[in-house]
């Protein structure tokens, strides 16, 4: 994978989600120099040193990292997970008072030590504080977004792979809107290779039906509830996800992935955050206005919208 060259990542807060962002960064190579910041000084500069020992084993990556701000500055891309992390039977949506308290405080110091990064923001209710956050710094939409349905995305393709008995890079199906409750899959687009998703016959010699894609779409919906249920948080497949967005910006890319920035007049839609199909590059994300939606999408798409206005609203 061809980086900027020098290219530098901060992964903002030291938590579960963070630590693993910065170690997915570290393995896959996602850039030359990975930093690591959070204020709470013990634990970041053990998670540093932690993943430092490891630094034989990760190619021409290193870390470092610490509580000073100054670990921030010349990076290329900004990676904010910092926040209160989601309890067994909270919504996102609950979190988003605590959280945007934090963001309204972070983001102009972050903006200050590296002005010319990308800011992908993970932290939830990751698409209403992409809203504030926006609106705090002034920065372009396509310079900061959410990690969105990157990841919701991933748990449909896995489920479809699995059932339809091929590899998950074979299935092309998004996951758009809310990276949340009011979430919902493209099905009118969705494909198996190009085969249309209801046409495909499964190594069991059937379809799936309707019923059971609907089905899907609840489990993808609530697979994050199961995992916090679980163990207290998700932080393998986000780490991973927002790897993976880091190299489509470093890489200048211009992949086609669901994440959330800041729309303007897409299918009606204005100054709200919602994950929809979108380039992204060294020049952030771009949504793609051609996607196109059959009429009962759409009107899921507008519910996605009126939901997340309502918090956003609630937290000016």
């Amino acid at each position: 994978m061809a980086v900027i060259e020098n290219s530098k990542v901060t992964v903002v807060g030291a938590g579960s989600v963070g630590a693993s962002t910065a170690y997915a960064a570290l393995i896959r190579g996602s850039a030359r120099h990975v930093a690591l910041y959070d204020i709470a000084t013990q634990k970041v500069e053990a998670e540093v040193l932690d993943l430092a020992h490891g630094t034989q084993f990760t190619g021409s990556s290193d870390i470092i990292g610490g509580s000073d701000l100054s670990v921030v500055e010349g990076s290329h891309v900004v990676v904010i997970t910092a926040g209160a992390k989601q309890d067994p039977g909270q919504t996102r949506i609950e979190l988003a008072g605590v959280n945007a308290g934090i963001m309204k405080k972070m983001m102009p110091q972050l903006l200050e030590a590296a002005p010319n990064a990308i800011y992908v923001i993970v932290t939830n209710p990751c698409d209403v504080l992409t809203v504030l956050a926006q609106e705090q710094t002034g920065l372009p939409p396509e310079r900061i977004f959410a990690s969105g349905t990157v990841l919701d995305t991933s748990r449909l393709r896995w489920k479809l792979a699995e059932r339809a008995g091929v590899s998950t890079s074979s299935v092309h199906a998004y996951i758009v809107g809310e990276h949340g409750d009011t979430e919902f899959p493209l099905w009118s687009k969705a494909t198996i290779g190009t085969v249309p998703i209801l046409e495909w016959v499964t190594p069991r010699g059937d379809r799936m039906t309707t019923e059971e894609l609907d089905q899907i779409a609840i489990d993808v919906r609530d697979a994050a509830y199961k995992v916090i249920q679980g163990k207290g948080a998700t932080n393998y497949a986000i780490g991973l996800s927002s790897a993976r967005i880091i190299e489509a910006i470093l890489g200048d890319e211009s992949a086609v992935m669901p994440v959330s920035p800041v729309l303007q007049d897409f299918h009606g839609v204005s100054g709200v955050a919602l994950s929809v199909p979108s380039v992204v590059s060294a020049a952030g994300a771009v949504p793609i206005h051609e996607t196109q939606f059959d009429a009962r999408e759409l009107e899921l798409f507008h519910r996605s919208a009126d939901a997340l206005r309502e918090v956003a609203d609630s937290l000016r």
